[in-house]
């Protein structure tokens, strides 16, 4: 047998072996899910965005995860999503039968206020996000304010849930940083809750994600009554391109940077989470599954129709952008600490 031949076999010796593993693996992930229910927990009430997308995930992804598990919605409301993230991190199963849509905000709260943030979202996977979080703040018609310089002059009431929300630090940024007069309100249970209380004119200003607005409040936007001014992330949404993000109605360097740092999460977006410790071949399939349905055709038409934005990013791509954030400079994440207290 000559060497060209040796070479041959053993190559295919690799590949066969190579497909063998495939073959077990898959095996093994379709033995376990089969029969089995999958839980998708949320940290927050039914009605807005982080549901709209789990729904969307048990409706379409079971048919691409071996196995075809039964999934179900669990909500955990608390504390802007804390209460769930901090169980989930530290009580729930870790075989791949629970896994999360949580806040884009995650890592910031673990960086910022480790006291309630407590989980390391390095020790748990990114499955793969629907589409970034861009926020959108959203004034009432009548608001005493319209301008972003008369936000800076006359005194607007901003509705809430909670301190560690970004419907309390995204404003609390522009106060600081940007010299907004903003009066806080918070104690809402959530989004749904405090809109409501802008549309009754209890406050004045509101800020939630754009992909919940565009959903939720189409028709009130559209008539004027309701009326984007500001948006957080790092670019703005193709669908408020005359919007200006918040960094970029401040003038300082360090200010513009440490906004930018406190709206990175808008790219981690609304995103499948699994927890610390699953299976290496369950995380997987579960990541392949994801894929699979954001190419989904019948997929994309249903959210086209339920009005959601679908502009996926792999897990493995989200996990990076996390650990970017998690690796910002000290005087940076001290800045935004200071200004979002």
């Amino acid at each position: 047998m000559n060497t060209n031949t040796k070479k041959g076999l053993f190559g295919a010796v690799i590949a066969l072996l190579a497909m063998t593993a495939q073959g077990h693996a898959q095996s093994s992930v379709e033995q376990f899910y089969k029969g089995r229910n999958l839980t998708i927990m949320l940290g927050h009430p039914p009605g807005g965005s982080y549901d709209f997308y789990a729904r969307m995930a048990a409706e379409f992804m079971r048919k691409y995860i071996p196995g075809n598990p039964n999934i179900i919605i669990e909500n955990r409301p608390g504390g802007a999503g804390v209460v769930a993230a901090a169980f989930f991190y530290a009580q729930s199963p870790r075989d791949g039968t629970v896994i999360s849509l949580f806040p884009e905000t995650l890592v910031h709260t673990q960086i910022l206020e480790p006291e309630i943030g407590r989980w390391k979202v390095q020790e748990m996977s990114y499955i793969g996000s629907f589409a970034p979080v861009n926020t959108g703040f959203v004034l009432r018609k009548g608001a005493p304010a319209k301008t972003i310089e008369e936000m800076k002059q006359k005194q607007l009431i901003v509705g809430c849930s909670g301190v560690n929300s970004q419907s309390y630090q995204y404003p609390a940024l522009l106060k600081v940083l940007g010299g907004f007069d903003f009066k806080m309100v918070c104690g809402y249970k959530g989004s749904a809750e405090y809109i409501h209380a802008m549309e009754q004119g209890e406050v004045d200003l509101v800020s939630s994600a754009w992909n919940s607005w565009r959903v939720t409040h189409t028709a009130p936007i559209a008539s004027g009554e309701l009326i984007p001014v500001l948006q957080a992330g790092l670019r703005r949404n193709k669908e408020l391109p005359n919007v200006p993000l918040m960094q970029e109605v401040v003038s300082d360097p360090k200010a513009k940077r440490i906004i930018e740092f406190a709206s990175a999460g808008a790219a981690i977006g609304r995103a499948l989470l699994a927890p610390p410790q699953i299976p290496a071949d369950r995380l997987q399939a579960l990541r392949d599954a994801f894929d699979k349905t954001v190419r989904d055709k019948e997929f994309l038409e249903t959210a086209q129709k339920r009005k959601l934005e679908i502009d996926p990013t792999s897990g493995a791509e989200v996990q990076k952008i996390a650990n970017d954030i998690l690796n910002t400079p000290p005087d940076i994440v001290e800045g935004a600490k200071t200004s979002m207290k």
